[in-house]
């Protein structure tokens, strides 16, 4: 069974005068272990397509089977609770909680499973020391560069043993060497650890070293390109 199945996934916005289609008729199927960028141009529909398979947002159309369980059919308090105990999230932004450390940071979706606290301090300890930041666990996010609270961010998305991480533009604000080392730690954790990374970016750094590249234009796939093999496969 493939991680993530969509079929004729589609998105219609209705807020602007003329309905914008910001995904059109996708279907794709994502195995475990990939590490898969998915690009286009700004307006392609990739962060929508990343916000549909994260159920942060809902299709107007189509699919979304997640190991076997389609997210887009269940209600408000179930989605929750599968985003929580599935899916870890990365975003350009960071979106850390800027008044708890960075320990605290990496526990919180721990402390809203219900881990007992000894369990949670001791994964988030585990957590900051794999991404570099064992030095850093009692310092805030203001204390922090951009990198080092995108590692916590990496952390945090791990805490929760999701089935896979969504990155969304993870290393936007990030320079060449700070990206260089964000991608090196997240390719190690998809080697040694089997962990799933999808991306949504235009960044050629990202583009570069995913295994797997689906290009979207205009809410549509144009191609996907598996680069290990070097063919088209659609």
């Amino acid at each position: 069974m493939p991680l993530i199945e969509l079929h004729d996934l589609s998105k219609t916005y209705n807020t602007a005068a003329v309905p914008v289609q910001a995904v059109k008729n996708v279907s794709l199927q994502i195995e475990k272990q990939e590490f898969t960028a998915i690009v286009g141009p700004s307006g392609s529909g990739k962060t929508t397509l990343l916000n549909l398979i994260g159920g942060l947002d809902k299709p107007t159309g189509g699919s979304i089977f997640v190991e076997g369980k389609d997210i887009a059919t269940l209600k408000a308090n179930d989605l929750i609770d599968f985003r929580l105990h599935h899916i870890g999230f990365v975003f350009q932004a960071y979106n850390l909680i800027p008044v708890f450390t960075a320990k605290e940071n990496v526990e919180f979706i721990m402390l809203l499973q219900g881990v007992s606290r000894a369990k949670r301090e001791q994964r988030a300890l585990e957590l900051l020391e794999s991404v570099g930041l064992g030095d850093k666990v009692n310092s805030f996010p203001p204390q922090l560069s951009g990198g080092q609270q995108q590692r916590v961010a990496v952390a945090r998305a791990l805490a929760s043993r999701p089935s896979f991480v969504l990155a969304d533009e993870p290393t936007a604000n990030l320079d060449s060497h700070t990206a260089g080392a964000l991608l090196d730690m997240m390719a190690q954790l998809n080697r040694e650890y089997g962990m799933t990374f999808i991306f949504s970016t235009h960044d050629p750094r990202v583009i570069k070293r995913a295994r797997r590249v689906v290009t979207l234009e205009d809410g549509a796939v144009k191609s996907d390109v598996r680069q290990n093999e070097g063919k088209r496969e659609t």
